[in-house]
């Protein structure tokens, strides 16, 4: 008998990925107004179509990049989506600029997709990935009563 294909998921990721799977409703994910704050330099405000408002820092969204390159990083070093890459020490820490996006670009009718000021370009940020993803504090609290 092969292994191959099987993975071994601790029960924190076997709930996240069985909530992925939930579908979520239409309204829920589709946006009414969709706010790129670029020339600001602050973030993404969407206004959904069933009410709900969700904010993000381009800070966040940068750290939260669903490429799979990036996806196979966090899990690799276990880091929640949205959290920062540990910097490393030493006594002279090179500046590094805030993440910020060079370009902002719809994706069909479906997503966004952001061209960073560190080059990277390859992560669709989907409305639905946008909505679970959301950082409201009623939204945060969902997510952990269901894990």
């Amino acid at each position: 008998m092969s292994h191959e294909g099987i993975r071994i998921l601790s029960e924190a990721e076997a709930k996240r990925e069985a909530a992925a799977d939930v579908r979520l409703p239409a309204d829920a994910v589709t946006p009414a107004k969709v706010r790129v704050m670029k020339s600001e330099g602050t973030g993404v405000s969407i206004d959904w179509k069933d009410g709900h408002r969700s904010s993000w820092s381009f800070a966040w969204l940068r750290n939260a990049c669903p490429c799979a390159t990036c996806n196979e990083e966090r899990g690799a070093s276990g880091r929640e989506v949205g959290a920062p890459k540990p910097r490393p020490g030493g006594p002279l820490v090179l500046y590094e600029a805030p993440p910020r996006p060079v370009e902002a670009t719809p994706v069909g009718k479906y997503a966004i997709r952001f061209k960073w000021n560190d080059g990277h370009e390859s992560g669709i940020y989907s409305w639905d990935y946008l909505r679970r993803v959301c950082q409201c504090e009623l939204c945060k609290f969902a997510r952990d009563t269901k894990e």
